[in-house]
């Protein structure tokens, strides 16, 4: 691969996007600073007099000083379940201990490894993306098995390594707001949508499925783009490999590998069946026993859980067939690693929690979405150019700031009220914020795991840098973020659903 590691304007750029970066503190710092930082405002803003009319009740609402006795009873008595309450912990921790037994057991880097190793060399391109677009469900595993895995496997076909790496990695990373199944991220962002969409509507809901419809056709399409792109503007760049690398031959499926994944399948496919079985019938088991709807049901409210179940019966019988889980202890061990992954993140919650819970009991998100609401009106900004505004808002933080749920925590209680008042859903918001949030990640020096996939990079060729991952990545970026932008806008000129009971616009605003 050429070098780049010269005075281009991408290196310029990318300095810059460097320093800004470094210069912002741990995320969870970056909270409690917030909250403080709330704390004070709202001392501030209620010298003023500010207030503004509920759009809904019609009562007045003014800002409330949390610098007063009041405020410290509130900080003081409410700090724990502001934590625990806090609508993406329990759903994230629940849903990861499933996904925990399934890692644990081998079973995902087994399917991996099946699905590339089974591939015809003409699909090739096209497996690793749609693989890497998949393997985001189970969190980190796709960057650090199928991203190696992939330079491992074009390799070996005689082409380029860094080619195929590029290929997974914008799967993994670039579509991560794809898929075909929820995963972890798709409750940890409705439950923070849900948190800002009941600053205008208390009883509003956000399901974890809410954007799922345009999470499946959007897998397609990144599955898609992301092939084009590699077989038609990277591997041309890059040439024949001329490092030192060896061929390395990937295991193949072992016999007890299989069974194991035979055992999985005969599990998911029973797991599939109770799943159908109390859906399909009308009085089903996990329709709304009332009036047998599936929107405000059983199957909706519990989807988390069920997420954990069929993660677990999957791994677990897996295990069992291809002997790596031999007690009930090594299931446990499974899921207790999938916990140990969470410490950073537990620390970074409560912080956020107490950020949410500050902002919301001094009503300045409330006032800041009526007063932006009515600007946003004046301007006359209809929805398509609003929300292609605030994917790019989105894109652009996410070059400096890494975490997609931070950054959701950040924004959410913000923009969701705001658009809520110029009646456009919360879903439809979250929807937008995960287009922007996706297409950078590959691009971004703050994604957690962008040093990673530099070091497999330099495997290949020592000479590389962060520079070359982005000159690498780019074209990825640019193409990802058109074919979302014109996928977004057929979807509301259409006024198709996003997701389950999860429209783009709010009939009663």
């Amino acid at each position: 691969m050429k070098n780049t590691s010269g005075n281009s304007l991408i290196n310029r750029f990318l300095s810059i996007v460097e320093k800004i970066g470094n210069l912002l503190p741990h995320p969870a710092t970056l909270f409690a600073g917030f909250a403080i930082f709330v704390v004070f405002l709202s001392g501030f803003l209620s010298l003023f007099n500010l207030t503004v009319q509920h759009p809904g009740t019609g009562e007045n609402i003014e800002v409330v000083n949390l610098i007063s006795a009041h405020g410290l009873h509130l900080i003081l008595t409410k700090m724990i379940t502001n934590f625990t309450n806090f609508a993406p912990l329990g759903t994230v921790l629940v849903a990861l201990l499933g996904i925990g037994i399934a890692e644990g057991s081998g079973l995902i880097g087994a399917a991996l490894r099946l699905v590339v190793l089974k591939s015809p060399p003409k699909l090739l391109t096209l497996v690793l993306v749609f693989s890497g677009v998949l393997s985001n469900t189970a969190s980190e595993v796709g960057y650090v098995l199928l991203v190696p895995l992939a330079a491992m496997i074009f390799l070996a076909a005689g082409r380029h390594p860094l080619a195929g790496l590029a290929a997974a990695f914008a799967g993994v990373s670039g579509g991560y707001s794809a898929n075909l199944l929820l995963g972890t991220i798709d409750p940890l962002l409705a439950g923070l949508s849900q948190e800002a969409a009941q600053i205008i509507d208390p009883a509003y809901e956000v399901n974890a499925a809410c954007n799922y419809y345009f999470m499946f056709y959007s897998t397609f399409v990144i599955t898609l783009l992301g092939t084009w792109v590699t077989e038609k503007i990277v591997e041309p760049r890059l040439g024949p490999y001329m490092g030192s690398a060896e061929s390395v031959k990937i295991d193949k499926i072992t016999s007890l590998e299989k069974k194991g994944l035979w055992f999985a399948l005969l599990a998911s496919l029973l797991f599939t069946a109770f799943v159908l079985g109390g859906l399909i019938p009308q009085d089903g088991y996990l329709r709304n026993p009332e009036n047998g709807d599936i929107l405000k049901s059983p199957f909706m409210s519990g989807i988390v859980a069920l997420i954990f179940l069929g993660a677990a019966m999957a791994g677990i019988a897996y295990g069992v067939g291809a002997k790596t889980l031999k007690n009930d202890s090594d299931v446990m061990r499974g899921m207790a690693k999938a916990m140990e992954t969470l410490g950073g993140y537990i620390v970074l919650v409560f912080f956020a929690a107490q950020f949410v819970a500050y902002f919301n009991w001094t009503n300045i998100g409330l006032i800041s979405a009526v007063k932006g609401a009515e600007l946003l009106q004046s301007s006359g900004l209809g929805p398509i150019p609003l929300m292609i505004s605030f994917v790019l808002i989105s894109a652009i933080i996410n070059l400096v700031m890494g975490s997609s749920s931070a950054k959701w925590a950040i924004m959410a209680p913000v923009f969701i009220p705001m658009f809520m008042l110029l009646g456009y859903s919360p879903e439809f918001t979250q929807v937008a914020y995960r287009i922007g949030d996706s297409v950078t990640n590959i691009i971004s020096p703050m994604m957690s795991y962008f040093a990673l996939i530099v070091a497999f990079i330099q495997r290949y060729d020592d000479k590389t840098g962060i520079g070359t991952v982005i000159s690498l990545m780019l074209p990825y970026s640019v193409v990802f973020l058109l074919g979302w932008m014109v996928m977004l806008i057929l979807w509301i000129v259409f006024d198709l659903p996003l997701g389950f009971g999860a429209g783009m616009f709010l009939s009663y605003m």
